[in-house]
């Protein structure tokens, strides 16, 4: 019997897997294919299809998670006194429980912004550090697209980044565990957000856009993948059954479902976000530019609206939640929680 299950806005992790994704798992789960991906035809297909996307330089490694792809991005690109310049809400700081500083041995350089984006000119006070043999050294910019205050970086804010690190020792990383969302906000493909800013490398996300698990991790320049491969074993991301996830991701590249998946999400998160904004007592504390909707509630309905809808609470002071809307969020979810908004706030 189908269990009735409270629509969520709390996080687009919280959706299921796409239908096309979950075929292409069934599809894949006759017969034996070959462990670790290893000499397999499939991840040939799968890479293929990313060096379509991010040059015949790129190099493509397939992981579990995003705090996978994330974490060995940064340990292959540093050494142990070397160091990360991130936002402080980026969930490389935040929501990774410790893991960059402990399978790297590397420090993250936090840095406070408003909007979760990270300009030129705060990491310029970290280069001070350069050749003090006391301090660590910084070697990596990463930031998040879309960030975790939902916000979008726009090419020209990636690239100024990519040429600020590039004129100064430094490499670039993206956590693109919402690119899709991103690359819709922008209506721009990866290789104009990703190839043409100089990025040097990428964790690309599928789980938060309709995949069962896996995200990959894309070098932009092979030379900076050396030994990635055994940089991934000993982390324990590397998957024995590969193909479970290689298979998701070229029906997530296949006919553009990454980008009709985003498209839904983006479009869901508008609309909530003018219906919201229409209420009394309700404001929009963020503009809405890509699957996140920040909003003001009126407090005495918070509680009382999460036993209806799962989302949570961003700031209690200011009495601020984030709803996030999913590739298969719809019309009737988005008008059901703002009537029972409505219908708590009077």
């Amino acid at each position: 019997m189908k269990e009735n299950i409270r629509k969520s806005f709390a996080s687009d992790n919280w959706s299921g897997a796409s239908p096309e994704v979950m075929k292409a798992l069934f599809d894949i789960n006759i017969g034996h294919h070959p462990a670790y991906g290893e000499n397999d035809t499939l991840m040939e297909t799968a890479r293929k299809k990313f060096r379509d996307i991010f040059g015949n330089e790129s190099l493509t490694f397939f992981v579990y998670n995003g705090t996978g792809a994330n974490v060995l991005a940064v340990r292959q690109l540093l050494r142990p006194w070397e160091a990360v310049v991130a936002a402080h809400s980026a969930h490389l700081n935040e929501d990774e429980g410790g893991a960059p500083e402990a399978l790297t041995g590397s420090k993250i350089l936090s840095v406070e912004t408003g909007n979760g984006k990270i300009k030129p000119e705060q990491i310029q006070a970290f280069l001070n550090s350069i050749g003090f043999q006391h301090h660590v050294q910084p070697r990596l910019i990463s930031i998040s697209q879309t960030t975790e205050m939902g916000t979008v970086y726009s090419i020209g804010e990636i690239r100024q980044l990519a040429e600020f690190a590039h004129s100064n020792n430094m490499l670039l990383h993206v956590d693109g565990a919402r690119i899709s969302n991103a690359a819709v906000a922008l209506n721009c493909s990866f290789t104009e957000m990703i190839c043409d800013t100089g990025v040097d490398v990428l964790s690309f996300g599928g789980t938060k856009n309709g995949l069962m698990f896996g995200e990959a991790v894309v070098f932009l320049n092979k030379n900076i993948a050396s030994g990635f491969e055994y940089n991934r074993k000993q982390a324990m991301q590397l998957a024995s059954k590969m193909r479970f996830i290689i298979a998701q991701f070229i029906a997530y590249l296949e006919n553009d479902l990454w980008k009709r998946n985003a498209t839904n999400a983006n479009a869901m998160a508008q609309l909530l976000g003018a219906q919201l904004s229409r209420l009394p007592g309700f404001s929009l504390s963020r503009a809405v530019e890509a699957n996140g909707v920040f909003a003001i509630l009126p407090p005495e309905i918070i509680e009382k609206l999460q036993a209806e809808y799962f989302f949570h609470v961003w700031n209690e002071q200011k009495n601020e939640v984030r709803l996030m809307c999913s590739f298969d969020t719809t019309e009737q979810d988005i008008e059901g929680f703002v009537s029972a908004a409505r219908r708590l706030a009077v």
